[in-house]
């Protein structure tokens, strides 16, 4: 075990072990990564470098402030492909560049949000100059063939219909969320509609490219064995020579009207191997809810469904209950309100409606009774745990700041996120309960077992 793994445990053990009239306390003085720097280049980039030096290796990422809800109307799955043609190369590196990554020992890989793109590499710190180089050069310099294109837009329909087509979760997952999230972007899949995916061409691509893809709209951040010097000496020499080329908006989008009533969407496939429901409510996220109301939503989420000490597991798991699993999440890193979310699998036998109602009462007994400080404390522990335990993984760090800086959050925001976790009061998780987690409103999904021979 490594001496900075032995103390991120013993920090996440003596929480865990802590006595519920001192947690609190505990907690106040908890910073995540507090090493963590940062600065901004003459061209609006900013830089986060976070040291570790356990290993001469660094994790190198470009996060874009720029996701699947930024693509203009008709164009769903623009941000993800050109994610993908990203890696196809610029007039100078025309075969793109993963082959040097591969040939000097890293890895690399990219991922799309709805509100963000990112791109990174894992390598050795002697590199670091190299990768740089390379991702600052298709920052600016992409340079796409018609014939590649075409290529890549094939790939990305195959992808889409291995993952979503193929998967009758995931078709029920695209429906439900269109329809909570009904006249808002976050409604549109990250990877596309198969229509609008299908019409996406290289000019397309390039909007989305020279829309957003400019320093001054991009987070660099460094995990490793550096220091803020070194790091701001490498990125000076190479995205530092960068222009900035864009006039940049405000990330205004349309948002999910109130709904007084509850819809409902069901997916019935022969393919459903355990019938399963979703229920979910649209709730404020961090960037837009009110001082320690996210907060309250993520111990609440903990509270409700997380794991097997949760009121969801005891309700409707524990000693033969009607579900063989539960939980609950909140999606609270997001630029507009989003989801909080519960979900459970029906034992054999067991119809949804009797799933539903006891969902429904552990919901309304926290609304109209609060929680336990138990509960409470329990529930703040591990969360807390978990964010000390992502500090031994140098991508799991990057991928939290990353996060953060993308959707309207500061580093200090990340910092002191266990310690605005320890001020959370059974008051206020019960007041998110009665406020966001109304039986009568959101969306319920059902995924069906689909006889064969019978239509949906």
């Amino acid at each position: 075990m490594t001496a900075r793994f032995a103390l991120v445990a013993a920090l996440g053990a003596s929480l865990l072990a802590a006595p519920a009239a001192s947690a609190d306390t505990s907690l106040a003085d908890l910073r995540i990564a507090p090493d963590t720097a940062s600065f901004t280049l003459d061209n609006g980039l900013q830089v986060v470098v976070i040291p570790d030096h356990r290993a001469p290796v660094v994790t190198h990422m470009v996060w874009y402030k720029a996701g699947a809800a930024d693509e203009a109307a008709g164009e769903s799955g623009a941000a993800h492909f050109l994610e993908h043609l990203m890696f196809k190369g610029t007039d100078k590196h025309p075969d793109g560049f993963s082959d040097t990554v591969t040939a000097l020992g890293g890895q690399e890989n990219a991922f799309t949000s709805q509100d963000y793109t990112a791109y990174f590499q894992q390598i050795a710190k002697e590199h670091l100059g190299q990768m740089m180089e390379l991702e600052a050069d298709r920052m600016a310099n992409l340079a796409l063939e018609p014939e590649e294109v075409a290529r890549e837009l094939d790939v990305v329909l195959e992808e889409r219909r291995m993952r979503v087509d193929n998967d009758p979760s995931s078709i029920l997952g695209e429906a439900f969320s269109a329809t909570l999230h009904v006249n808002s972007p976050y409604g549109d899949p990250v990877i596309g509609w198969p229509d609008e995916v299908n019409a996406l061409n290289r000019a397309s691509a390039f909007a989305f490219y020279d829309r957003f893809y400019t320093p001054e709209n991009a987070v660099l951040i460094v995990a490793g064995d550096v220091t803020p010097d070194e790091v701001r000496a490498l990125a000076e020499a190479t995205y530092g020579k960068l222009e900035s080329r864009v006039d940049l908006k405000p990330r205004v989008r349309s948002q999910v009207p109130e709904f007084g009533s509850l819809r409902t969407v069901r997916y019935a496939d022969e393919r459903v191997g355990q019938p399963s429901l979703r229920h979910g409510w649209i709730v404020p996220s961090y960037a837009t809810a009110e001082p320690g109301e996210a907060e309250a939503l993520d111990v609440l989420a903990q509270i409700l469904g997380g794991g097997s000490t949760s009121r969801l597991y005891d309700r409707l798991v524990r000693d033969g209950g009607p579900a063989s699993s539960v939980g609950a999440w909140y999606q609270g890193n997001a630029l507009d309100p989003d989801t909080f979310l519960v979900y459970a699998i029906p034992r054999d036998g067991v119809d949804f409606d009797v799933v539903q109602s006891a969902i429904n009462a552990a919901v309304a007994e926290i609304a109209e009774s609060g929680v336990t400080n138990e509960e409470l404390q329990r529930a703040k522990r591990s969360l807390v745990a978990e964010a000390l335990f992502a500090q031994d993984s140098q991508q799991r760090l990057a991928r939290i700041f990353g996060l953060a800086l993308t959707t309207g959050g500061s580093i200090e925001d990340v910092q002191t996120w266990p310690a605005r976790i320890g001020e959370v009061t059974a008051e206020q998780v019960q007041a998110a309960a009665r406020a966001y987690l109304s039986p009568t409103t959101g969306v319920t999904g059902y995924l069906e077992k689909k006889a064969t021979g019978k239509d949906s």
